[in-house]
């Protein structure tokens, strides 16, 4: 997944404001007890991002 695309999605799920708030406050054990933003300043996959925010906040698996 392009962080473009990763963008765009969080965006749409969450809002634009709360999308930068989780992805900066919101530590994610399943990515090592990192923010979503520090994870992927680490270099991990958009994707593996993504998909971490949507088990932790409860998104219904058709909208990953």
């Amino acid at each position: 997944m392009r962080l473009t695309e990763f963008t765009e999605l969080t965006e749409l799920e969450f809002g634009r404001r709360r999308a930068d708030g989780l992805l900066k406050d919101l530590v994610l054990v399943e990515l090592g007890s990192r923010t979503g933003l520090e994870a992927i300043d680490d270099g991990v996959d958009p994707k593996l991002v993504w998909r971490a925010l949507c088990r932790e906040l409860d998104v219904p698996a058709e909208r990953w």
